[in-house]
């Protein structure tokens, strides 16, 4: 293993070496401080009654714990944040197989953590072919192990959110692991996910202010047209904004391409929030997990990511690439 991929991989020294990891991070401990005192404030001018108080609290704690859990990963190296997606991911799958029932195909489980564990080591390994490789191969292993149990009824059923759950879990969200194998993965990953939890903040605040009309109002009822677009808008912007430092020097350094980007994460990212809250719907569900006070499981938080990560990983491939100046095939020796 070379030096630069050991500093890639475990070079924590390195962490704050982009001017945007450092004033993002910097920004978000500002925020944690900050909040308690607008709590308080609200509090004393009688803007907040005691039960609003108490939901607020519970949603800032969550928060005190869910972005240093984000953080520190990708602050200590490319190989904490890849292992960590890979642990969210399964996770994540678990609060979808237990709510979808599919907890009880035990074999057809076996074989998607596998298939995510697989992923995960591609990832890790900067084997992008195996890594483009595994979606299909798990595609036909599920299709065809699903056969051994000789039970006709309810196969398709088995396979599809089989096959779905693999694609959210293993291969969308390993596009985000994926990122990790660029030098400059930590501003880029701290863009994703900054612009994806602003893009829902915008939507909330839109459609608070401004929303009349519903979007989907059998699938979720809250979201307005309004609300969409205002997050559209605003997205955009951040993106453009923040992408210009990120991407500083290469051809994505562009006002027209930063603006698509942008438009592509928030539209990508309500969209993966709109999926979630079809699958809730279907099931009767409220959310898919109680791990995090204020906001449901994991699969809660992180639903707009799915959808956004592959969207992101192959707009921006397509004009900077990934880890090209990276060694390719770590561990397998390629």
């Amino acid at each position: 293993m070379s030096d630069k991929t050991y500093d890639r991989l475990y070079g924590f020294r390195n962490a704050f070496d982009h001017d945007v990891t450092l004033v993002v991070t910097l920004a978000l401990a500002a925020v944690l401080l900050a909040v308690p005192c607008i709590f308080w404030l609200l509090a004393r001018l009688g803007k907040i009654d005691e039960r609003a108080r108490g939901e607020l609290w519970r949603r800032y704690l969550s928060w005190l714990v869910l972005i240093p859990v984000l953080l520190i990963p990708i602050l200590l190296g490319a190989a904490w944040t890849i292992i960590g997606i890979g642990a969210l991911s399964i996770f994540c799958y678990r609060e979808y197989a237990r709510a979808v029932g599919l907890f009880r195909e035990k074999t057809l489980s076996l074989l998607i953590v596998v298939g995510i564990t697989l992923i995960t080591f591609a990832v890790f390994d900067h084997w992008y072919n195996f890594f483009m490789a595994l979606t299909p191969l798990a595609i036909a292993s599920l299709v065809a192990v699903a056969i051994l149990a000789d039970e006709p009824k309810g196969y398709i059923q088995r396979v599809a959110l089989s096959v779905l759950g693999f694609c959210l879990f293993g291969t969308c969200m390993g596009h985000l692991g994926y990122i990790a194998n660029d030098e400059n993965y930590r501003p880029m990953i701290i863009l994703l996910l900054l612009s994806v939890e602003a893009n829902d903040i915008f939507a909330f605040m839109a459609g608070k202010t401004l929303g009349r009309r519903k979007l989907c109002p059998n699938t979720s009822p809250n979201k307005t047209i309004a609300g969409a677009l205002g997050a559209l808008v605003l997205t955009t912007l951040l993106v453009s904004a923040v992408g210009w430092f990120v991407f500083a020097g290469t051809p994505l350094q562009s006002w027209p391409l930063l603006a698509v980007l942008g438009a592509l994460i928030s539209l990508s990212g309500q969209l993966g929030d709109l999926a979630l809250s079809s699958i809730k719907r279907d099931l009767g569900l409220k959310d898919m997990g109680v791990l995090i006070p204020g906001h449901g499981g994991l699969l809660d938080r992180f639903d707009s990511v799915l959808l956004a990560a592959p969207v992101f990983f192959h707009y921006v491939g397509y004009f900077v690439g990934f880890g090209l100046e990276q060694a390719p095939r770590i561990v397998s020796g390629g």
